[in-house]
């Protein structure tokens, strides 16, 4: 009973932060582009495997914040189920926490527990973990790989992100085979219409990293006159940065680096997010219960206005991505009652009037 009502407190501040904070961001979103993607990645119970069966009901109870921030409205527009191992989906492997290459906890009533509330979901294939089983399943068959993606999306009523954080000589043929033949089967969709449709691709903070990847992304694939991928993540980094860092690192997304051999060309700001972490750390952040002194608030000026520097028209980035919901590590705190994000991620929902569902995203 104590637990209970102490997360009835949390919520009730959060709902109070969500009716007092609105002023604090309304002087940049006056003049700025306003976030359309407000999305958390999700890691289950058990640190991204989604090992197991669970039932809605015990899901919900860990879970609620992300669908109620504290006055019956979400607190992000998107939800990315991470992760699905590469070569258990292409093998169609069944073990102790994988169906036909799918993680057990990665069912239809886990995606309906969100769609039903005006949330998108999205399964993102990888992670920094299963970065060798990226390797070995687009160096086996990247073009069946890529059809098991489709039809996975397809199966579950959800879009597909890719996270190959291959940082040395990444098979970029063999990825673009895989991304050929899941559009073969599902076209691009600018109006966003079809969920199923949506793919996209996680590259690094900033430009210094997974450069290769990067490179290919932004020339051949984010485009805003030929774009085959809807738009980018931009991860977090090894911590939390501070509001100067993040910043930095997102304006050489947007700024490219002409001074490397060969050059990362400039993405548009409308083509990718940033991230911030709201858990797995050794405390609490603000980012997760305190939206006036967080990341997503200090940030806001410059995600909404910056300007593009050799690619795109249109100023401001698409949003924020927060990593990660629930239990995205064994060690920390995660976002399980007591430590919901009501008052960070979900203030700033109302803040920046995040919209649900989330709409066709800005193409240039």
């Amino acid at each position: 009973m104590r637990h209970r009502l102490r997360h009835r407190l949390l919520v009730a501040l959060g709902l109070l932060g969500a009716l007092l904070v609105p002023h604090v961001a309304s002087a940049s979103a006056a003049t700025g582009t306003p976030p359309q993607i407000y999305g958390a990645w999700h890691c289950s119970n058990d640190a991204c495997v989604w090992g197991t069966v669970r039932t809605v009901a015990e899901f919900d109870s860990q879970n609620h914040w992300l669908i109620d921030r504290g006055d019956g409205r979400p607190s992000v527009n998107l939800v990315v189920l991470s992760f699905v191992e590469p070569l258990k989906l292409l093998h169609g492997t069944t073990d102790a926490t994988t169906l036909n290459g799918v993680p057990r906890g990665m069912t239809k009533d886990i995606v309906q527990y969100f769609t039903s509330h005006g949330i998108r979901v999205m399964l993102s294939i990888g992670g920094i973990t299963y970065t060798d089983s990226w390797d070995s399943a687009l160096a086996e068959n990247p073009t069946l790989l890529g059809q098991r993606a489709a039809a996975l999306a397809s199966d579950l009523g959800v879009g597909i992100e890719i996270d190959y954080e291959q940082n040395s000589g990444p098979n970029l043929t063999g990825l673009q085979s895989f991304i050929g033949a899941f559009r073969a089967a599902h076209p691009y969709d600018a109006t966003g219409a079809d969920p199923t449709a949506r793919l996209t691709i996680d590259v690094a903070a900033g430009d210094r990293w997974l450069i290769d990847l990067d490179r290919k992304a932004t020339a051949d694939w984010l485009r805003t006159d030929t774009p085959v991928l809807d738009y980018a993540n931009a991860m977090v980094p090894s911590r939390q940065p501070s509001k100067s860092s993040a910043i930095a690192n997102w304006q050489e997304h947007v700024d490219g680096k002409p001074t490397y051999s060969p050059p990362v060309p400039p993405l548009a700001p409308a083509k990718f997010t940033g991230s911030v972490y709201i858990s797995d750390q050794s405390k609490t952040l603000p980012e997760c219960t305190d939206f006036a002194n967080s990341l997503q608030n200090s940030t806001g000026s410059f995600t909404q206005t910056v300007a593009p520097n050799g690619a795109g028209t249109t100023s401001g980035m698409l949003g924020y991505m927060f990593w990660a919901a629930e239990r995205p590590s064994t060690r920390g705190t995660g976002t399980t009652p007591p430590n919901t994000c009501e008052g960070g991620v979900g203030a700033g929902a109302t803040a920046y009037n995040i919209p649900l569902p989330m709409p066709a995203l800005r193409q240039s």
